[in-house]
């Protein structure tokens, strides 16, 4: 898995970019956010806030086109709306389905004062 992959996407934000504020970011669940044209997923897990690229990598449709219930109710599993290919929440990795072998680009993220930013605290 490539770390920067997600800077290869059109319109991929610059680091420093603010995502939201942390008030708006979930504490359960999914919430997606389209950044000037880049379509990004925040995953809130037991493990932690996590982001990804909003992008299906089996034809890079977003994981939520076609419905907003992408995630297990364990918060274990994300499952792709348009294809059911499944994705460790956690990690990206493509674990049923036609994700197999392949995985979502993650997204490092970072909090500054009251505001999620793209990129980690090195970048920003």
């Amino acid at each position: 898995m490539n770390a920067d992959a997600w800077k290869t996407f059109p319109n991929a934000p610059l680091p420093g970019t603010r995502i939201c504020a942390t008030a708006d970011a979930p504490t359960t669940g999914v919430k997606s956010f389209d950044i000037d044209g880049f379509p990004l997923i925040l995953v809130a897990s037991a493990e932690g806030l996590r982001a990804y690229v909003n992008a299906c990598p089996h034809q890079f449709l977003p994981l939520d086109w076609r419905s907003s219930a992408i995630l297990s109710g364990d918060g274990d599993l994300l499952r792709c709306s348009n294809h059911d290919a499944g994705f460790d929440a956690c990690t990206g990795a493509g674990i049923d389905g036609f994700a197999q072998g392949c995985a979502l680009d993650p997204v490092p993220i970072s909090v500054h004062e009251d505001a999620l930013l793209i990129g980690g605290p090195s970048e920003n």
